[in-house]
């Protein structure tokens, strides 16, 4: 019976590792249709090879720190009890690597390849693990003060601090230290705008990471046991109140709308499992108005050049995700209880202060050491001159 239930375990955490994995081809065509023409081949390959980097980087060094789960023993042991603790190291894998998938969207357009592929491989085996393996692990006693001091741990279900506000605050000083796009802000105080360049794809790309969004958030389970069809529902409402918030906010931009849901999925993580749908529709209503109104002041009045504006969209909104976890997740407001809001404060401050700190150190040092950004002149490098040439010959051939 052991056997079976171990199984049916693996099967159901590699299905959630699969559909977490087509999620990355929702970052890769969210970018490919915000970016303009001549950057689409960049944005592509450079989600891909993302992605390898932190496969490598998380098996030979993140897992472990995170989990103290190393893989170099015999096979015969890695297969134990169905191989279940490979497709779990698979599944979170997927996680870390939307680490350096959101911050793709952020510096799209002027960042150099390989300096992006060290600073992927370095996120992703230290720093991201160091505050996963804090909180989801109980490592470093951060988890227990909280609890004496606040009367509950720190509860993120699915990742709204740990994935998504971590990728968001991480992005920000990367942004910050490459600088806007050449043209993209005037002396005079004009704005130049760079509108998506192409609707269909940035739609397509949303709705991948919607769908794939409930395996995110309801196999977070990681057993069959203890799944709980209140995650999708909260999931789903949560989806929804993001759509509408943003339509209203944004004023039918398409854009906005096709954001909007996911930035009610990515603030329903933390709390999925705790709020009534009722709360997980505010969540996401708030969330969606969020990421216009702060999308749109980044850009427009602090002119910080977020392509994507993965600051607001994950940074903020996943921060706004494990507070609202706090608030929600209590019982006077319709949820499980059990969580404390002092302790979601208190948390999210603390994957913010890491996030902050491993970005700055980790792209400040990039910059410092070989640069982190095309030259003003516009040429490239290696694997940078190689993909401009394979989009240049591309949007020609289109316009022609």
């Amino acid at each position: 019976m052991d056997n079976w239930k171990t199984g049916t375990d693996a099967l159901f955490i590699l299905l959630g590792a699969i559909m977490v994995l087509a999620m990355h081809a929702g970052f890769a065509f969210l970018e490919l249709g915000t970016v303009r023409k001549k950057n689409q081949v960049n944005a592509l390959v450079k989600i891909l090879v993302d992605f390898a980097v932190s496969t490598i980087a998380y098996f030979f060094i993140g897992y472990t720190i995170a989990y103290g789960v190393q893989f170099f023993s015999g096979a015969e042991t890695l297969a134990q009890k169905n191989g279940y603790e490979l497709v779990r190291f698979f599944f979170l894998a997927t996680f870390a690597a939307a680490i350096p998938a959101i911050i793709s969207g952020g510096i799209a357009e002027r960042s150099r390849f390989n300096p992006q592929l060290v600073a992927t491989f370095v996120l992703v085996g230290f720093v991201y693990p160091f505050f996963e393996g804090m909180m989801w692990n109980q490592r470093y006693g951060v988890q227990d003060w909280l609890t004496r001091v606040a009367g509950a741990p720190f509860h993120d279900f699915a990742g709204s601090v740990v994935v998504h506000a971590l990728g968001g605050w991480i992005a920000l000083p990367a942004v910050l230290l490459l600088g806007a796009r050449r043209g993209r802000y005037q002396k005079d105080g004009r704005i130049s705008a760079h509108p998506p360049s192409n609707i269909p794809f940035l739609a397509l790309g949303a709705w991948i990471l919607a769908v794939g969004w409930f395996g995110f958030n309801v196999m977070s389970a990681q057993t069959v046991d203890k799944i709980s069809g209140l995650v999708a529902i909260n999931s789903l409402m949560a989806m929804a109140g993001g759509t509408l918030a943003a339509w209203m906010a944004g004023r039918n931009d398409p854009g906005f709308v096709y954001n909007g849901p996911l930035a009610g999925l990515v603030a329903v993580c933390a709390g999925s499992d705790l709020m009534h749908p009722l709360g997980a529709l505010v969540t996401g209503a708030v969330a969606g108005a969020l990421f216009v109104y702060m999308f749109t002041l980044a850009q427009n009045k602090w002119h910080i050049d977020d392509v994507l504006g993965v600051w607001p969209l994950h940074g903020l909104c996943g921060a706004w995700g494990g507070i609202a976890a706090g608030i929600f997740g209590a019982k006077a407001l319709g949820g499980l209880g059990g969580v404390s809001l002092g302790a979601q404060l208190l948390g999210t401050l603390l994957g913010i202060v890491v996030a902050l700190a491993g970005g700055t150190l980790v792209y400040g040092t990039l910059k410092r050491l070989v640069g982190i950004r095309l030259d003003a002149e516009g040429e490239f490098n290696g694997a940078d001159l190689t993909l401009h040439r394979i989009s240049a010959t591309a949007e020609r051939e289109t316009n022609w």
